[in-house]
């Protein structure tokens, strides 16, 4: 069957939603980092975020779509539905953060957070730099598990400052307002979950490229 699949043309288009969803993780991560700056300007970057995450949605429909549709698709559909929503997760965990933020009124965020957005920011650039890449996998495969290998690199970076985080917070509030601290903490975890839900891209691009070798 696969000599087969591979004699038979295969269907680009789905390459072509990929880099388009992973340019919205760009955009969104980007808008997160900027909220995470403070300041006047959070609410319009919030906005952002929520635009960004409709057009990704509208993207992962169009792709669930395809899957339906398609005779022969480049690899697994199971593997295409698994890459599109572990991407999509990203972004949705990315428009929770920005939630969170607009729900308890944040308007300053601690160093630590600024880092773990800085951070998401490269994860999405990495992304981008995978995802058309998949068009060949058999002569992109180190270049392919080098950048899976750095998103988890990466996921376990941002939770070593999600740790340092929380105890810097409790540090500074365990004797004034414990609201802060938990206003804080839920930022934090908002941010953990972006990077890991990168670290879910990286392990279905993983899946993808062990099985297509």
């Amino acid at each position: 069957m696969r000599w087969f699949r591979a004699l038979m043309p295969k269907e680009d288009q789905f390459f072509d939603l990929f880099v388009r969803h992973s340019q919205t993780l760009v955009d969104g991560a980007q808008a997160l980092q900027g909220m995470l700056r403070g300041g006047e300007e959070i609410e319009a970057y919030c906005e952002k975020i929520n635009r960004h995450e409709n057009e990704a949605d509208a993207i992962t429909r169009e792709v669930m779509m395809a899957i339906r549709r398609s005779f022969i698709t480049p690899f697994d559909r199971g593997d295409i539905k698994d890459l599109i929503t572990s991407m999509d997760d990203a972004i949705d965990q990315m428009q929770q953060t920005a939630k969170a933020v607009r729900l308890f009124e944040v308007r300053t965020f601690e160093l630590p957070m600024q880092e773990m957005g800085g951070i998401i920011a490269h994860c999405a650039t990495l992304v981008v730099r995978a995802v058309p890449l998949l068009r060949s996998i058999g002569t992109n495969v180190s270049t392919l598990s080098a950048i899976a290998e750095e998103l988890t690199r990466l996921e376990g970076k941002v939770d070593d400052l999600h740790d340092l985080g929380l105890k810097d917070l409790f540090i500074k509030h365990r004797t004034g307002n414990a609201m802060e601290y938990i206003v804080g903490a839920e930022i934090y975890d908002h941010l953990e979950k972006v990077a890991d839900r990168f670290d879910d891209v990286a392990n279905q691009i993983s899946s993808i490229v062990i099985e297509q070798v």
